[in-house]
């Protein structure tokens, strides 16, 4: 039965529920958080625990009055930027914040964006000060956050790829370039996109995920299939062979390791191998000395940037 079919008073009658659901919801929230947890003064002794209202409508940059009456259950109806801005500013996880906008607002909540991802300036030095072994940082889609030296001496100038293009998974299907220093294409390729698709299932719904996956498989049948095998792997240790353009055949030892802060980061170390004089010819990229024999070079390409609206 629809909205239109149902008693005026039954419809008065639902919406009143739902109010008060929302109310007893901020309330219990508020009480959750003490001051220090959001950056106020505690002030001394309170009578009651958690935040007062108005500090709860200061964080979330809006009146006092008008937040008073949502914890009220008044029959007014909160915009959606209104309550993702209470959702921030009680500190809400995914569920939370899904749970608060649909009893403030009576739907389902639009897909969270996720906000830019830093990487700690103590893992930026770190990765930079680790000399000779390439290293770099992804985000959760993936995307290059930091890199040292060594690994711009493995991989090119990741700098100068345009921040949309940053992104390792679309770097290995779209730079014919990277695509060739793989040995065994077709395996690494598909091992590749399985840890991305295990990776993906924790964002589902997000928007710039969702993006993302969209222009891969539209730009590179390759990857489009391997995405419908539907396949999924964990990153770990092992080893990596990689044809250089400049250097020839390099082997390393990699790991993967995950700051304790975020998680959902991962940074990636390489270490050289002694087979094919690895140590030597990465420390002569570094360096910009000449390496011996150097391949004749094929032209250089453009960077490919993916188109992820929509």
């Amino acid at each position: 039965m629809n909205d239109g079919a149902r008693p005026i008073r039954e419809i008065a009658a639902s919406g009143q529920l739902r109010r008060d659901e929302l109310a007893d919801f901020l309330r219990t929230r508020r009480a959750a958080l003490q001051p220090e947890d959001v950056g106020l003064p505690s002030g001394g002794r309170r009578r009651t625990p958690g935040l007062r209202r108005e500090e709860v409508a200061q964080l979330a940059g809006m009146g006092a009055t008008w937040y008073t009456w949502l914890e009220q259950g008044r029959d007014v109806r909160a915009s959606l930027d209104v309550l993702e801005s209470l959702a921030r500013a009680l500190r809400l996880d995914q569920a939370e914040r899904n749970h608060l906008i649909l009893l403030g607002r009576g739907e389902t909540a639009p897909p969270c964006k996720s906000p830019a991802e830093r990487v700690s300036p103590t893992l930026r030095r770190l990765v930079e000060n680790l000399g000779p072994n390439p290293a770099f940082v992804l985000g959760r889609r993936w995307d290059y956050l930091a890199w040292n030296d060594a690994a711009v001496a493995l991989l090119g100038d990741l700098a100068a790829i345009p921040r949309a293009a940053r992104n390792h998974a679309w770097q290995t299907f779209t730079d014919p370039a990277r695509r060739e220093m793989f040995t065994d294409w077709e395996r690494s390729s598909r091992i590749l996109v399985a840890k991305f698709r295990s990776d993906s299932a924790r964002h589902i719904g997000d928007p710039e995920f969702e993006s993302l996956i969209r222009a891969l498989r539209k730009s590179s049948p390759e990857f489009s299939r391997a995405w419908d095998r539907h396949e999924v792997s964990q990153s770990g240790e092992g080893r990596k062979d990689l044809r250089h353009p400049l250097a020839g055949m390099l082997s390393f030892s990699h790991a993967v390791f995950h700051p304790a802060e975020k998680l959902e980061q991962r940074m990636i170390l390489y270490s050289p191998l002694p087979e094919n004089d690895t140590a030597e010819k990465l420390a002569a990229l570094i360096a910009g000395r000449p390496i011996a024999q150097l391949p004749e070079l094929g032209p250089r390409r453009d960077p490919v940037v993916p188109v992820l609206a929509g």
